[in-house]
């Protein structure tokens, strides 16, 4: 995502036009835009012609703001829609009429907003840092089933889906097994060079049960050299081996905490994100009185001062509830500045959806709250 202008003061209203560049950006901008919001855009709208020989329609490209009432967020086709009155004077689109924009990748859009909070100007520095971008790729492999998945900081997407029915290895089935295992093996090489760009990924993971991965990796090693695919050749350290359950998309948390793979993505958010669950679990099963989840008790512990290590998925806070929104936004300044650590976590991602089975709220504390952690304790809102 690229900062093209910005026009804001922290805590008070103002405007930032932003360029997003890839699919992670439409995620960024889908969590910073909510309902009451201001956008501006190019957009095409389809009006009537009078050609003198009967009514004809044109598309004109118009730019137009619209106070945002509804936001629709497509992952595959990494676009969001925004429904909304216009506010900008012209004469095809009547002011207060309602129009639809579409925001896409390589189209800049300008956002305004009544109150640019501390989560909101954090996540445009994210999303305009190319440090904090695409990380890891990732090959879920098992016999006859493949996905080849991109995790970025805020995102987990899987890119290709190779599913086959393979004959049995035993009797005469057996010539036909090794040509469809080839061909299968043939199809997520392709999908591999057509989804991996090793110019930003850190490094590619094989994982799966089994043997899969090993023979995977040995195919796409020969196959990189019988065909010169320089990319492959020139990145062969970049390719690494990792255990896993299955070759589903939820077995990537198995991966990420793979010690070999936890070194190679030290620096990510998502390393660290699965580095505080696996702690927030440890403590639950060890010191249950430092774990807490669900936003009564996540509260409570925040009152007395006692919270380490925050964790909220960001779904906490695209809500058009100013109020509970702001209280989530206070929690976590209240953490931070009390020397914590505060972790919005991606629904998008494997750690996300992990967290948003404990309610989306969890926390580590800095000492045992053993005298609320039984008590039945309401949200605070």
């Amino acid at each position: 995502m690229k900062l093209l202008h910005k026009d804001y003061t922290k805590g008070e209203s103002g405007s930032m036009k932003l360029l997003p560049e890839e699919s992670e950006d439409m995620w960024h901008a889908y969590n910073l835009i909510r309902e009451g919001d201001n956008v501006t855009a190019t957009t095409l709208r389809k009006v009537a012609k009078d050609s003198g020989v009967g009514a004809e329609s044109e598309r004109i490209k118009l730019k137009l703001t619209v106070q945002v009432e509804g936001v629709e967020y497509d992952a595959e086709g990494s676009s969001i829609r925004l429904r909304g009155k216009n506010l900008t004077e012209n004469d095809h689109v009547k002011l207060g009429a309602y129009h639809t924009l579409e925001l896409e990748p390589h189209r800049a859009f300008t956002l305004y907003k009544a109150v640019w909070d501390a989560l909101d100007v954090d996540r445009v520095r994210q999303a305009s840092d190319p440090a904090l971008s695409a990380d890891l790729a990732a090959v879920l492999i098992t016999e006859g089933l493949a996905n080849v998945c991109l995790v970025g900081s805020s995102t987990t997407l899987v890119r290709a889906k190779i599913e086959v029915n393979l004959p049995r290895k035993r009797g005469a089935a057996i010539a036909g097994f090794d040509k469809a295992w080839n061909k299968f093996l043939d199809a997520v090489l392709n999908a591999v060079v057509r989804n991996v760009d090793f110019g930003i990924v850190k490094c590619l993971v094989i994982a799966g049960p089994g043997f899969a991965k090993e023979q995977f990796k040995e195919y796409l090693e020969s196959e990189a050299v019988r065909r010169d695919i320089r990319t492959l050749i020139e990145n062969k350290s970049k390719i690494v081996l990792a255990p896993a359950s299955s070759a589903y998309k939820h077995a990537l948390k198995e991966v990420f905490s793979a010690p070999g793979i936890a070194s190679q993505i030290k620096n990510t958010k998502a390393a660290r994100e699965t580095e505080v669950l696996q702690e927030f679990y440890k403590m639950l099963a060890e010191d249950p009185g430092r774990a807490f989840y669900g936003p009564g008790h996540v509260f409570a512990a925040a009152e007395l001062g006692a919270i380490q290590t925050l964790m909220l998925a960001d779904s906490m806070f695209r809500i058009s509830d100013v109020a509970k929104r702001q209280r989530y936004v206070a929690l976590v300044d209240g953490v931070t500045e009390a020397g914590g650590e505060a972790l919005v976590f991606s629904s998008m991602h494997v750690t996300g959806e992990q967290l948003m089975q404990l309610s989306g709220i969890a926390a580590v504390l800095r000492f045992p709250l053993d005298e609320i952690a039984d008590e039945d304790i309401p949200a605070p809102f």
